[in-house]
């Protein structure tokens, strides 16, 4: 009752949050990307340990807007790839991302650059909240909320998109209706990317590729997906972005 009763109240906020949108500036968004960059999309579960705690002890020395921000999103990283582990000491960090993030969207005073950032991971860790309590109602709750934060924000950030296409890639079948947007979304990040080559950074449009790839795997986008693959290895020469993926779907794909 609680993420439906929140749910609403942002719901309510939609016409306040859209004249946010108006204003944001591109520059900005992409400075508070920068200094958000590094607890995104961490793949090295040890690294995501170290950082759960750095980030934590960073906020209590300075409790300031963009450390909570950061603590929102390493939150929602470690229920995404610890909290779903058996017999994990992970468990409800799902539950503690959206609360973090959503303190942050209902303040009137959060800072307008950091809502392409707060609303795409706050959708997302509900979409997890959905799955650890299989209360699937909070899955398509969360896809409402990945709509506003697209039609508010998608035109400056890749947040809202990538966040959705990556949940939808890995929803079950009986999903249908929602796992289209694994294509959708890639597709829409890599059009704005070839507009504007400053849209995404190298670890997004990384495992961007690869998430292209893996849906167009054969047909007549085979070759295309197979010059994406390449495109994703090239980006991601240390390993920390989508490499290991496209390397695995490419020997896949050659055999």
């Amino acid at each position: 009752m609680k993420y439906k009763l929140v749910t609403l109240i942002i719901t309510a906020m939609t016409i306040t949050n859209g004249l946010k949108a108006q204003q944001l500036d591109f520059s900005r968004v992409k400075t508070y990307e920068h200094q958000l960059d590094d607890v995104m999309e961490i793949i090295d579960t040890t690294e995501l340990k170290v950082k759960l705690i750095e980030a934590e002890e960073q906020f209590q020395k300075e409790p300031t807007e963009i450390n909570k921000v950061r603590l929102g999103i390493i939150y929602h990283e470690t229920a995404l790839n610890l909290g779903f582990l058996a017999k994990t000491s992970f468990k409800g960090y799902s539950k503690k991302s959206y609360d973090v993030l959503s303190e942050l969207y209902l303040n009137p005073k959060t800072t307008n650059e950091l809502l392409p950032f707060i609303t795409s991971y706050r959708a997302s860790a509900l979409s997890l909240l959905g799955g650890e309590t299989m209360k699937l109602g909070l899955v398509g709750d969360a896809f409402k909320l990945f709509d506003e934060s697209i039609q508010k924000y998608g035109d400056v950030s890749y947040s809202p998109e990538f966040l959705r296409g990556s949940v939808a890639e890995n929803l079950p079948w009986f999903f249908f209706s929602k796992r289209k947007y694994a294509k959708i979304d890639m597709q829409s990040i890599i059009d704005k990317q070839n507009k504007n080559s400053e849209y995404a950074n190298w670890k997004i449009m990384s495992f961007v590729y690869w998430a292209w790839a893996n849906q167009n795997q054969s047909g007549k986008n085979k070759a295309q997906s197979l010059i994406y693959l390449e495109k994703a290895i090239e980006l991601d020469p240390n390993y920390k972005a989508g490499r290991q993926r496209a390397e695995a779907l490419k020997n896949k794909m050659t055999k």
